[in-house]
């Protein structure tokens, strides 16, 4: 199947090129931003050599969903989304920490408890838990945003605020927006028999000096659900419990002896599985949004994504 992997465009006013993960972030002189969600897949901090078909217009439009299901009670940079795999939005200055919340004691948060650790991010952990329990409340965990692909690194809000990293005035206002978005998020998960165990939210600063929600949100790659019916059952019987999020893909590949780690080589995806990813992508839209997916054309995704970015632009030029 076509999937599109690196892009090479040159809109109208172009003045930088940024190319994240899976994102590739088109810099315009009228201080706005295209933002093209390609279709690699990153795990362990590492990119795939093969796309997943339809993965970036599924990224794509979750997070455009869930910011217009969020904006009244927080502010994002969107402004449209003229192509599947296409938003722009206001230029912003990112503030260099992902602000991430967990509601239960797994993933990360479980691995340091095993550890024996009681705190993450200088937050306490109460004793006597176990791995998918609920925290009482909420735990705010921010971590570094990493340069050039390294492994994002936890910090804790005292040392963000000694490095100046972020000033107090404008961290209270993240710490604010995170817990909102959380709840929201919690809520809408919860009306699709979801929970939303833990997440991701970036922010940052227009040139007007405006707090704004940038990137992805409540989307598989950057939050972690549970299904809700049979999650009690599933904790007290000390089961697994039901996952929604590409934690499948990190096992696939953890079977297949990769963890990101120095010297290790990523497994041979076959195009019967990179078509099973695709597939459980699909699964994990239709789920999370509670809508029918609907394949955009994969015919010819480059000059599909430029013609409606050209198009867009030309009515705001």
């Amino acid at each position: 199947m076509n999937t599109i992997t690196n892009t090479n465009y040159n809109f109208p006013g172009q003045q930088s090129i940024y190319k994240g993960k899976v994102r590739e972030v088109y810099g315009l002189d009228n201080n706005t931003l295209v933002m093209v969600a390609t279709d690699r897949l990153s795990a362990f901090d590492v990119v795939m050599p093969k796309g997943i078909p339809y993965k970036g217009q599924i990224l794509n439009q979750i997070a455009t969903k869930m910011m217009k299901e969020t904006e009244d009670i927080v502010p994002n940079w969107l402004i449209s989304t003229p192509d599947p795999n296409v938003a722009i939005g206001h230029l912003c200055e990112p503030f260099k920490v992902e602000m991430v919340i967990r509601g239960y004691l797994s993933g990360h948060a479980a691995r340091e408890y095993k550890a024996g650790r009681r705190l993450i991010c200088g937050m306490p952990m109460l004793e006597g838990m176990k791995e998918n329990d609920k925290f009482p409340e909420p735990l705010i965990t921010p971590s570094t945003k990493a340069d050039n692909g390294s492994h994002d690194e936890d910090i804790t809000r005292e040392e963000i605020l000694k490095k100046g990293i972020v000033s107090e005035a404008d961290y209270i206002v993240l710490e604010k927006y995170t817990k909102a978005l959380f709840q929201r998020g919690t809520e809408i998960a919860a009306k699709r028999g979801l929970i939303l165990v833990d997440t991701k939210y970036e922010f940052g600063k227009t040139k007007e000096g405006k707090i704004v929600l940038i990137d992805e949100i409540h989307t598989p790659d950057s939050s972690r659900y549970f299904y809700s019916e049979g999650y009690q059952d599933r904790q007290d019987n000390n089961a697994p419990q039901k996952q929604l999020s590409k934690e499948f893909v990190r096992q696939w590949l953890i079977q297949n002896g990769f963890q990101g780690k120095e010297g290790q080589q990523i497994p041979k995806m076959s195009e019967e599985y990179i078509n099973s990813v695709s597939e459980r992508y699909i699964e994990l839209y239709e789920k999370i949004t509670g809508e029918k997916f609907i394949k955009a054309n994969l015919t010819d995704i480059e000059t599909r994504i430029s013609n409606n970015v050209l198009t867009y632009l030309k009515t705001i030029n």
